[in-house]
Parts: structure tokens; sequence; C-alpha cells
């Protein structure tokens, strides 16, 4: 049985088969299989393509946003220091979350697997 939206199951980091289970154990530690189905999550490798999102997202984000501060209320260095040093790890946190879980779930839906050459 396959859930027909791997966009939820993944926003929600939860299993891509039986869409109830969690697929991390603590913050971005992928579980062994899922508690609910047995899904076995070995086939799980989002390797680094969360994270490329992520820069990219949060590096639009945090340059408008240093910009938009800077430049409209011209604060001191320390605020910057204050507000970009908690935004930065705290989005990205919860980015990766998201971004794995969805990437995760997109992999089983489309039975992507590791490229290989033909035996010809």
């Amino acid at each position: 049985m396959t859930v027909a939206n791997p966009i939820t199951n993944g926003v929600r980091a939860r299993c891509p088969k039986c869409g109830e289970g969690p697929l991390f154990t603590n913050g971005l530690s992928l579980r062994d299989a899922c508690p609910k189905c047995g899904l076995d999550y070995g086939f799980a490798d989002s390797g680094d393509g969360p994270a490329v999102f992520v820069i990219m997202i949060l590096g639009a984000l945090t340059l408008g946003g240093a910009l938009f501060l800077e430049f409209r209320y011209d604060p001191p260095v320390w605020v910057h220091v204050v507000v970009w040093g908690m935004f930065i790890p705290i989005v990205a946190f919860g980015l990766l979350r998201v971004l794995k879980g969805l990437l995760i779930n997109l992999q089983f839906a489309n039975r992507a697997e590791e490229g290989r050459f033909d035996k010809h």
C-alpha cells in the first residue's frame, strides 16, 4: 500500500508507506525502520540534496532580511549578530528536516535508486 501524497508525508516527516510512523528519531537522525508498518528505511539516501536547497533558500532569506534591516532601521552591528545568529540555525534545522523528509518520500514514491549502466 503506497500513500497517495508523498509531499504531505515528507513535510510532516512521516513514513512514505503508511504515512503514520516517524522518519526521524531525534532531529535529523533517520530511523532504521518504521515503527508502525516495518518499512526498512535502508533505501533512503537523500544525500546532499536537502543541504543544497537549504543553503540557497536560507541564503536568500538571510541576505534579503539583513539588507532590509540595515537600510530600513540602520541598527548597530550587534543587532545583526543576535538576529541572524538565532535565525540561521533555527530555520536551517527546520528546513533540513522538512526537505530531507520530502526527498526521502519522493524517492520512495518514484522508486528512485542509484543509476546503473546497462550490461549489453
